[in-house]
């Protein structure tokens, strides 16, 4: 009896093990590893699940007129940051971190990076005030992040 309830344990724990998000510097290393193969930028989105901004850019983003932009030009990559409750598991450890260094803090959610292959930042989510325009919505906002979306890589 002992030695089934000792299995379990370790079971439950290899699971719990397993279904850990991955540290963000690993998902930003492994999105300028494939950027530099494939001679494209990165897109890095901060976002969280219960986010309507974020869930709104990625639909946008998926867009058949859409998609075929990022694609073409972008390796995409998510970090899971600002969870709540039972779904603060889904962060990727080290996310927030990774989102301050790039002086995103205070910017809301979604906040994201244009980065170059080499890991230079390209462009961010803020405007020219200062504001996180992190989902594109009104006309200038849209104009100005798909002129970014347009920088060759470096």
């Amino acid at each position: 009896m002992k030695i089934s309830k000792l299995i379990i344990v370790i079971a439950l724990f290899a699971m719990q093990f397993g279904l850990a998000q991955e540290k963000a510097d690993v998902v930003l290393n492994k999105a300028l590893t494939q950027a530099k193969t494939e001679n494209k930028n990165v897109l890095l989105v901060f976002h969280a699940s219960w986010c309507g901004w974020c869930k709104l850019m990625e639909k946008n983003m998926n867009l058949p007129t859409t998609k075929p932009l990022f694609y073409k030009s972008y390796v995409t990559a998510y970090v899971d940051v600002q969870e709540r409750g039972e779904k603060k598991k889904l962060e990727n450890p080290g996310g927030q971190e990774l989102m301050n260094k790039y002086k995103g803090e205070t910017a809301g959610l979604p906040f994201w990076l244009m980065l170059s292959p080499k890991g230079e930042v390209l462009a961010d989510s803020f405007d020219d005030k200062g504001e996180n325009i992190g989902s594109p919505a009104s006309k200038e906002e849209v104009a100005s992040f798909l002129e970014n979306l347009r920088k060759p890589p470096i």
